[in-house]
């Protein structure tokens, strides 16, 4: 079995940051794209940004310049850190990776529980 636990939610104040953070446990041979997206009440799920094995990352416009995702391999974390938060910015943030359980396996999705980000002065 896997699981993602995120953590680093909370409630800030407009201009602020925050960083939130995912590791993932279990049986993982390896683990191929890692990435961030957000749920805001009544709208889709959404893509914040994500990074490959070899640390390329990709980010919704919504974050470029404020945002930076990062991840170590060796710990099976990923980061992201949130600067400039804006009240627009509030949802609930979900980890999602691409983990291969067995060396002959396909990658599967998995997503963590979400953790819930307010921006409100």
């Amino acid at each position: 079995q896997v699981q993602l636990v995120e953590s680093g939610g909370g409630l800030v104040q407009p201009g602020g940051s925050l960083r939130l953070s995912c590791a993932a446990s279990g049986t993982i041979f390896s683990i191929n794209v890692l990435g961030w997206y957000r749920q805001a009440p009544g709208k889709q799920r959404e893509l914040v940004a994500d990074i490959t094995s070899g640390g390329s990352t990709n980010y919704a416009d919504s974050g470029k310049g404020r945002f930076t995702i990062s991840r170590d391999n060796a710990e099976n974390t990923v980061y992201l850190q949130m600067n400039s938060l804006k009240p627009e910015d509030t949802a609930v943030y979900y980890c999602n990776a691409q983990i291969r359980t067995t060396p002959w396996g396909a990658y599967l999705q998995y997503w963590g529980q979400g953790t819930q980000v307010t921006v409100s002065s």
